[in-house]
Order: structure tokens, then C-alpha cells, then sequence
């Protein structure tokens, strides 16, 4: 694909007028501050990240205070935002730097890859905004702008297209005003070039955009082919609690779905509340109360949650150390939570 000349001029020339220049990341722009945001923003939109940044930067104002935090701290912190792999990984790459680069990032983008969770493009968004290094990135944004910009005719996800994207933004990153040039491609994806209602008279790149010369610009980029239906998973959810109104929770594995965080205990939906609850806790049932039945959906599979609350006495079996405790209802929303459960235990509270 044949690359165009002026194109770098004409997006910073955009950027300089219309440009987001006032978010919270973008004031003293160090590789601490971007990093936190670039991995906060995968997967999770502006607005939503906001309030979860600031709160975050406030309890972790440096690479040290994380590095030194326990790890549900950390999830606690960043309970709601999904995908919890971003904050554990995160927690890991703190500790490497401060343990073994001084509290300093790697100078460069392949030095940045080697810490957890930090892909080529991110690392690169981080050394080109906080030290204006001369380092393309090619995120979700960037992709459709290019994508459409040239009308790239495969799927983006496939590497013979994606190594085809990665040279043509190489090929547009400028010498200078790199950090500016990083930004401006990704408010031009997210403010104009959006996924289905491009502003195209708006944009600067439009009268060589070849999307736009086609009768619908929003087939590009070139959607994923089709899989099957997400697979459906079916499970009962317990909120049990006791008479000193504390609810049980377990401690997921640090692997898998929302590992390292604390959920509710689990079983599958065909199996008898009052044989697991007694069996396993070797207690009594005072009462149970079936909850709202709701749908939740992860990238590969729909999970459909049953939940019942469980009123008990007195537990006397011995329960796995570090993998159940009882928590005050008045507490347990502090603690790193997936989003359904802080949802239901939401639900119990209000009832209480």
C-alpha cells in the first residue's frame, strides 16, 4: 500500500485545534502516569476510566507505591474496571522496576516489552507521550484510521495484515512531536474516525481517505470472520451469611477468571443449596432467599449467574486458610470484587 505525503502535518495541525489536551493522564506526563492510563484504557472507554484513574493515582501516586502495595489492595482499586489480568500484571511490572531499574523505565520500546502485560504498541505509547520517542503504536484507534484510510481489504487481526499496519505506522510517524503525534492518532479514532458514525467532513485526513470514497466507510476495517454462538455456562452463586451479619467469600486462584480477587462460593446449578451449604460447612440453614437470575458475559462465553442468599448459624467446619473468609457486610465492599458479585452483594446489603 502506497503511503501518502503531508499525512503526520495534517493530523498534528487537527490535533493542535481540536485535540484532548486536559485529561488527567496528559498532565505531568511521566512513564508512571501514561503507563497506568494505557493499560486502563485497553478495553475501557475514556469516560469510564476517569474516575478510576484519578482514585488510582491517588492511593499509587508513584511506581514505589504500587510496587509495595499488596495485591488486594490493587484489585480493590481496580474492581469494576474487567479484565483483571491488566491489574495483576501491572502490580508484577512495579515490582520489576523498582527492583531491578531503579524505579525507571527502559529507554526503549523493546526494554519496555520485557515487562508484564506491556505489548509493542503500549510500550511504545508510553515512550513516545512521557519522553517523545520516535515510537509508532498501533491500538484499536489507530487501526481503524489506517484501516480506512487506505481501505485495507483483510481482517486486521491477521498477521499478514497486521505487519502491513505496523509499516504503515512507522511510515507516518514523524521525527518530532512524537508525543503529540501518538496522541492525535488516538483522539482522531476515538472523537472522529469512530466505528460506526465516522465524522468524515470533519476529518483532516478525508479527501485521500479511500473508505470514504467508498458509499460506506464503516466497512472498515474489515470485520473478524464469523465464529460460532459464545458457549453458555450456568452456575448458583451463594451469599451466605451468618448472625453476625458477616457474608463468606472465597479467594479465587491467581490464575483464570477474575483471579486474585474475592467472589462468592459457587456451585453448579443442578446441585442442592441446603446438601452443599450443610455438607460443606456442617452447619444449619436458617433460610434462603432466591435472588435476581442475570446474564454475565466474558470475551468467550456467557455465564448465567443463579444466586440465593443463605442465612446460617454457626459454621463448624474447618475451612481451607486464605481461601474462605468472613468479612462484615458494612466491609466486603472494599475488597477487589468481580463486577456481578460487588452486584449482588449490592443487592444483600440493601436488603439488610
Amino acid at each position: 500500500m502506497q503511503p501518502v505525503e503531508n499525512f503526520a502535518p495534517r493530523v498534528l495541525a487537527w490535533f493542535d485545534k481540536y485535540g484532548r489536551k486536559n485529561l488527567p493522564w496528559q498532565v505531568n506526563k511521566t512513564p508512571y502516569r501514561v503507563w497506568i492510563s494505557e493499560i486502563m484504557l485497553q478495553q475501557t472507554q475514556v469516560a469510564t476510566v476517569i474516575p478510576y484513574y484519578q482514585k488510582f493515582m491517588l492511593a499509587f501516586p508513584t511506581v514505589e507505591a504500587l510496587a509495595e502495595a499488596d495485591q488486594e489492595e490493587v484489585l480493590a482499586h481496580w474492581s469494576g474496571l474487567g479484565y483483571y489480568a491488566r491489574a495483576r500484571n501491572m502490580h508484577k511490572a512495579a515490582k520489576v522496576l523498582v527492583d531491578d531499574w531503579d524505579s525507571q523505565f527502559p529507554d526503549s520500546v523493546e526494554g519496555v516489552c520485557e515487562l508484564p502485560g506491556i505489548g509493542r504498541s503500549t510500550a511504545s505509547a508510553i515512550l513516545s507521550i512521557s519522553r517523545g520517542v520516535q515510537a509508532a503504536i498501533l491500538d484499536g484507534n489507530v487501526k481503524r484510521v489506517l484501516a480506512r484510510f487506505h481501505a485495507v481489504p483483510t481482517w486486521p487481526g491477521e498477521k499478514k495484515t497486521e505487519n502491513i499496519m505496523w509499516e504503515l505506522a512507522e511510515h507516518y510517524m514523524p521525527s518530532e512531536r512524537c508525543g503529540d503525534y501518538t496522541q492525535a492518532m488516538m483522539d482522531l479514532g476515538a472523537t472522529l474516525c469512530t466505528r460506526s458514525k465516522p465524522q468524515c467532513l470533519l476529518c483532516p485526513l478525508e479527501a485521500d481517505c479511500l473508505a470514504r470514497q467508498t458509499q460506506d466507510p464503516t466497512q472498515f476495517p474489515v470485520r473478524k470472520p464469523k465464529k460460532a454462538l459464545k458457549p453458555e455456562k450456568r452456575l448458583q452463586f451463594l451469599v451466605i451469611s451468618n448472625d453476625d451479619n458477616q457474608v463468606l467469600m472465597e479467594k479465587r486462584p491467581q490464575t483464570g477468571i477474575w483471579g486474585g480477587l474475592w467472589s462468592l462460593p459457587e456451585l453448579a446449578s443442578d446441585e442442592s443449596v441446603v446438601m452443599h451449604v450443610e455438607q460443606r460447612f456442617q452447619t444449619n440453614i436458617h433460610n434462603i432467599t432466591a435472588l435476581t437470575a442475570f446474564r454475565h458475559t466474558f470475551s468467550h462465553y456467557h455465564l448465567d449467574i443463579e444466586p440465593s442468599h443463605v442465612r446460617i448459624g454457626e459454621v463448624n467446619a474447618v475451612m481451607e486458610e486464605g481461601k474462605y473468609q468472613w468479612f462484615a457486610l458494612s466491609d466486603v465492599m472494599t475488597l477487589g470484587l468481580p463486577a456481578p458479585v460487588r452486584t449482588l452483594l449490592s443487592e444483600v446489603v440493601s436488603i439488610e
